[in-house]
């Protein structure tokens, strides 16, 4: 699905972001990607998505090599990508639908867009996302009267009208008190595991992505230093990836969430609306 060989990013200030960061990601399966600030977290998802190009290396989705690609090529290959970002990223002075029906611009002509006709099949898949995310019902509510967590579920559900195979998640829950990081993280899990998306998902918390997330890879200084299941997380892998700390506190909070299992689909939904 996704595999990054030798990929490395070097500025024009001649700071290396990323160092041979080689990486695979199958259909389905979705990935933690944590590290210390500074690591090449976000630059990573940035080269994936060419935000930002590459300076040497591959990065391959589907066999079709993204670095290659310009202007329509590198357009229809980004309708395969959705992103979902730390800061929202929305419309405020525009409704959850048209925030959602912005993810069906790469699909759309520029003056149907630009005169927001939006397909009947596109409006209907609208609806449908916004009752999955917990959202049905906002659907003529403007962006900027939403809650944090209610912004977010249409970050998701706008990322989705893209039919995407690969989802880019940017620290969906910085902004996020503890039970809505918990909702959001849930939701973009059965919302893979449902549609069989790949992701891949950069987060700062360490002990939420061990409770939610199978797969870790750790970045320090633009290089992987840890590619492996949650469960190995111990203080070795942690002072590897982060550097000497005491990482007792993390660790028990670690092997607690460890005992705990995910919510039911239908109780999440239940929980949306509070978000």
């Amino acid at each position: 699905m996704l595999e990054l060989r030798a990929l490395d990013k070097r500025y024009p200030t001649g700071d290396l972001a990323l160092k041979g960061v080689s990486l695979q990601v199958a259909a389905g399966q979705v990935l933690g990607l944590i590290g210390p600030s500074g690591a090449g977290k976000s630059t990573l998802i940035r080269c994936i998505n060419r935000l930002v190009s590459p300076s040497a290396g591959q990065i391959m989705l589907d066999g079709q090599d993204l670095g290659r690609l310009s202007g329509q090529g590198l357009r229809l290959a980004r309708r395969q990508i959705g992103m979902i970002f730390q800061e929202y990223a929305l419309v405020e002075r525009l409704t959850v639908m048209e925030n959602l029906l912005s993810g069906r611009l790469g699909y759309t002509g520029f003056w149907a867009s630009w005169l927001r006709r939006f397909a009947g099949d596109d409006i209907a898949q609208a609806y449908q996302l916004l009752d999955r995310v917990g959202l049905a019902g906002l659907e003529n509510k403007r962006a900027d009267a939403l809650s944090g967590g209610q912004r977010q579920r249409v970050g998701i559900a706008r990322a989705l009208m893209q039919s995407p195979k690969l989802l880019l998640v940017d620290e969906p829950t910085a902004s996020l008190d503890p039970k809505t990081s918990r909702q959001i993280m849930r939701l973009i899990l059965e919302l893979c595991e449902e549609r069989g998306l790949a992701a891949i998902v950069n987060i700062h918390d360490v002990v939420l992505a061990t409770e939610f997330l199978p797969r870790i890879v750790g970045l320090r200084a633009g290089s992987v230093v840890y590619d492996g299941p949650a469960t190995g997380l111990d203080r070795e892998v942690l002072t590897r990836i982060y550097g000497d700390e005491d990482w007792s506190a993390i660790t028990r909070q670690m092997q607690s969430s460890d005992a705990e299992a995910p919510r039911s689909l239908p109780a999440a939904r239940l929980e949306a609306a509070a978000a």
